[in-house]
């Protein structure tokens, strides 16, 4: 059985740093990282494929790091510089084919974990 479990999530103040962490069951080529917040569609943060290659929302490039552990069935998020705007319920997801373009859709994945939540204060 596929299961996705987050960890990680908190309060920091703006300016501060995360690390959250998703350990899955089951290899799945593709993983991304989603948020949502109150009353707001749920959006794609970062994406990594088969061959490692990474993809980030606008929003979150240069202050966000996507990586996966295979070899701990892990996969990271490192969230640093830390807005108010980041506050969100983030969630860890999976599919099972492979891009070279990394969608970042929430559509395009089928495996989701619960969800860790992060609240910046500022």
């Amino acid at each position: 059985q596929d299961q996705l479990v987050e960890s990680g999530g908190g309060s920091v103040q703006a300016g501060g740093s995360l690390r959250l962490s998703c350990t899955f069951s089951t290899y799945r080529p593709m993983m991304a990282w989603f948020r949502q917040a109150p009353g707001k569609e749920r959006e794609g943060v970062a994406g990594v494929n088969k061959r490692a290659f990474t993809a980030y929302a606008d929003s979150v490039k240069g202050r966000f790091t996507i990586s996966r552990d295979v070899a701990k069935n892990t996969l990271y998020l490192q969230m640093n510089s830390l807005q108010p705007e980041d506050t969100a319920m983030y969630y860890c997801a999976a599919t099972s084919w492979n891009a070279y373009d990394i969608p970042l859709a929430p559509s395009t994945y089928n495996y989701w974990g619960q969800g860790t939540q992060v609240t910046v204060s500022s």
